[in-house]
C-alpha cells in the first residue's frame, strides 16, 4: 500500500545577531529574502537541522535559544504543503551566504526588506512578543 501524501517538515531561525537579525537572500524560487532554515533531514532532530541549515546558509555557529511556534498553512511554500516550526536563535560574527543563499545580511529589526513564505508573519509574531 503506498503512503499517503504528507507535508515536509520545515525549521526556520529568528536568528539575532550583533543587534539585529540575520536573513538570507534565496538563489531558488522563490526569490526573495527570507529566514534561514530549510528542509529536516532523516535521523535529525529539529534543533539539530536549525543548526545545520544556519551553518550551511549564513556560515554561522548559533545559539538555539528556544523553539518559537510551528505554522502549518497548507499554503505558506508555494512549492508544496509544508510545516515549519521556528527557532529563536543567537550567533556572533559576519554572516555569509552559502548553500542555496546567495548572500546573508543582518537587518536591523526596523528596516527589514519583504519576506517570502510566511516568514513576515513569523517575524511579526516574534516582534510583538518581544514588545509585548
Amino acid at each position: 500500500m503506498p503512503l499517503p501524501r504528507m507535508p515536509r517538515l520545515t525549521v526556520d531561525l529568528i536568528l539575532r545577531c550583533r543587534g539585529g537579525l540575520v536573513l538570507v537572500e534565496r538563489g531558488h524560487e522563490p526569490f526573495g529574502w527570507a529566514l534561514p532554515g530549510g528542509f529536516v533531514e532523516w535521523g535529525e532532530t529539529l534543533e539539530e537541522a536549525a543548526a545545520r541549515e544556519a551553518k550551511e546558509e549564513t556560515d554561522l555557529d548559533v545559539r538555539i535559544v528556544r523553539q518559537l511556534h510551528a505554522y502549518s498553512d497548507p499554503a505558506r511554500d508555494p512549492r508544496g504543503h509544508t510545516v515549519t516550526v521556528a527557532f529563536l536563535a543567537d550567533a556572533d560574527g559576519d554572516p555569509k551566504g552559502g548553500d542555496d543563499a546567495r548572500t546573508a545580511r543582518i537587518f536591523p529589526v526596523d528596516a527589514l526588506p519583504d519576506l517570502v513564505f510566511d516568514h513576515a508573519e513569523i517575524v511579526a509574531e516574534y516582534l510583538g512578543a518581544q514588545r509585548g
